[in-house]
C-alpha cells in the first residue's frame, strides 16, 4: 500500500496500473453510495427491519465505505482508437494520509467552510505519481 499525501493535479496524464489505458485527471471526487439501489423492501444498511423505500431513515447518498480510504478521481479515459469516456476511478492500491482523508471525507461542520476547498499541503512529501510527458 502506498500512502498518498497530495491530490493529482488537474489535467495531468497517467497510465493505469496494468497499462491498459491512460487517463486525464479532471479532479478529485467523493465516491457516493446510493441507498436507493438497495433491494426493496430493505431500508437500512444494517438490515434491522424491512420497510418500504419511502420510509427510509437518513440520507439517500452516503460516502462509499469501501472507497473512503482511497483517492477517487473524475477522469477522462484516453484509449487509442475510441472516444474519450468520462468516469470515476478509485485507486484502491493507494491509501490517503490521515490529513488528506479528513479533507476528502470529513464529517465535521468546519469542512463546509469556503476556505476548505483545496486539500492540505504537506511540503515534505513529493507527489506520488509523476505525470506523463
Amino acid at each position: 500500500m502506498q500512502l498518498v499525501h497530495t491530490v493529482l493535479p488537474h489535467g495531468s496524464l497517467h497510465t493505469s496500473l496494468g497499462g491498459q489505458y491512460s487517463y486525464r485527471v479532471l479532479g478529485p471526487c467523493c465516491r457516493l453510495f446510493d441507498r436507493e439501489e438497495l433491494p426493496w423492501p430493505c431500508c437500512r444498511l444494517a438490515w434491522r427491519s424491512k420497510e418500504p423505500s419511502w420510509r427510509r431513515v437518513g440520507r439517500r447518498l452516503v460516502p462509499d465505505l469501501a472507497a473512503r480510504r482511497c483517492p477517487s478521481y473524475a477522469v477522462e479515459l484516453l484509449q487509442p482508437g475510441s472516444r474519450v469516456a468520462r468516469t470515476v476511478i478509485t485507486l484502491f492500491p493507494q491509501r490517503l494520509s490521515p490529513a488528506l482523508q479528513e479533507w476528502w471525507y470529513s464529517k465535521l461542520p468546519d469542512s463546509l467552510a469556503p476556505s476548505n476547498q483545496s486539500p492540505p499541503t504537506d511540503p515534505e512529501q513529493p507527489p506520488l505519481l509523476q505525470p506523463l510527458v
